[in-house]
């Protein structure tokens, strides 16, 4: 690798990118009841927004993923700082559901256009020692949402409008741009090594691939779907359901920072199985607990889902290195597409749940008007209480099969490794 490029600082630059995908995340999902106030949106219209990101993300990681190769890394960040620069600008000046499902499609753009360049880009300066260091720059995402839900905790009680925290995201996008724009970047690892563009399409038809691919969906929704709505599901269940993503994401900052003994005790197969059994255990509790309980449950789910996105990114990287930039960035994209599609489909089911609580012929829009304190708004209040552990407990099947699926691919690579007679 030339001496010219400056790899620390490169580093630096993709964790500050991937902050401020990760700001958008812990922003959002604390303002999503107050956007649905406000622009008086219900929760199809909350989750249809929410998915939005995760549409725009899998478009651009995947996009990016071809074309990575060809135009280069640097190319691809300049178009998210762009993206995310507009996103956010749209976002502050909205004025109803279409402008918020823009302003939000922008920025799930910028977010797939980071992974899309920044996975292969730590991947390519850092290649003896891929999954750690993809652990390192992926404590960012649950570490920007631990800052941005903070930030919504304290400037909501504080009375500051949701545009000032959502601008608050511009800072640290003009830092990564300013960085990005002085710094050398190197091609990408499957370039380096003279991969040709026949063998990296093969590797991409390799079962063991197309089987990561597939858990990819699992453990995507598993975390994601369940950080992303936690506010609106517990939010009568607690008295501060932003806290338990708060807690949540706490843990898994610590935990990815503490990846490099952890991956290498326990192997990334190792990682996941125990990450499976944990993720399923904290989302059991967060669907049959109350009260404090509740961040036990947070605890432990954080724990679960720690190590799921990076590893599964570090996996790919390690064990199946010819699939290249397009790998990585397929599984990103399977990853955030099923969340999308999750997202849309449990928000529709969230508010039929709420219909079957209320009387029959109620109009949820009534039921949202209605002033706090009223018999209509206790009513609603009751059954959002019911309903969003129930969408908790309907998740929890995805978990369950995971832990299958990490102990079959645990068992066939402990098989694999061993030599044969």
């Amino acid at each position: 690798m030339p001496t010219t490029i400056q790899k620390q600082q490169l580093f630096v630059a993709s964790c500050l990118a991937l902050l401020v995908t990760s700001l958008s995340f812990g922003i959002r999902a604390g303002i999503l009841g107050q956007l649905g106030t406000e622009f008086q949106l219900n929760a199809s219209q909350l989750s249809t927004i929410a998915a939005t990101a995760f549409w725009g993300f899998p478009l651009a990681v995947i996009v990016g993923g071809f074309v990575v190769d060809i135009i280069g890394m640097k190319k691809l960040l300049v178009a998210a700082f762009v993206f995310h620069l507009a996103g956010i600008l749209l976002t502050i000046f909205a004025g109803g559901f279409w402008s918020l499902f823009i302003s939000t499609l922008l920025i799930g753009i910028a977010n797939g256009t980071v992974e899309a360049a920044c996975n292969p880009l730590v991947a390519a300066i850092y290649p003896d020692n891929k999954t750690t260091k993809l652990n390192h720059f992926h404590l960012w995402f649950p570490g920007g949402i631990f800052i941005g839900t903070l930030i919504v905790f304290f400037l909501s009680k504080a009375e500051i409008s949701w545009q000032i925290q959502v601008g608050l995201m511009i800072i640290p996008t003009l830092l990564y741009g300013f960085l990005f724009s002085k710094l050398q970047f190197p091609v990408t690892e499957r370039v380096a090594s003279g991969v040709s563009t026949a063998d990296m399409y093969k590797a991409l038809l390799n079962p063991l691939f197309l089987f990561m691919m597939v858990c990819m969906l699992g453990t995507a929704i598993t975390e994601l779907f369940t950080g992303q709505w936690i506010e609106v599901l517990l939010k009568n269940v607690t008295d501060n359901a932003l806290l338990i993503l708060t807690i949540t994401t706490g843990v898994m900052v610590v935990g990815r920072g503490l990846a490099e003994p952890v991956v290498h005790k326990l192997s990334p197969t190792g990682v996941l199985l125990i990450s499976a059994i944990l993720a399923t255990a904290g989302l059991y509790l967060l669907g049959h607990s109350a009260g404090n309980m509740v961040y036990a449950g947070a605890l432990v789910f954080g724990m679960g889902v720690c190590y799921f996105w990076p590893t599964m990114l570090g996996f790919v990287a390690e064990y199946l290195p010819k699939t290249g930039a397009v790998g990585l960035n397929l599984m990103g994209g399977a990853g955030m597409f099923a969340v999308s599609m999750y997202t849309m489909v449990m928000g529709s089911k969230y508010d039929s749940l709420l219909l079957e609580k209320l009387p029959d012929g109620s109009s949820l829009a009534d039921y949202t008007a209605a002033p706090a304190g009223s018999e209509m708004a206790n009513a609603l209040v009751a059954a959002k209480t019911a309903a969003g552990p129930e969408i908790i407990n309907l998740t929890l099947i995805i978990p369950i099969a995971l832990v299958v699926a990490f102990a079959g691919l645990f068992i066939y690579m402990r098989c694999k490794s061993k030599p044969s007679l």
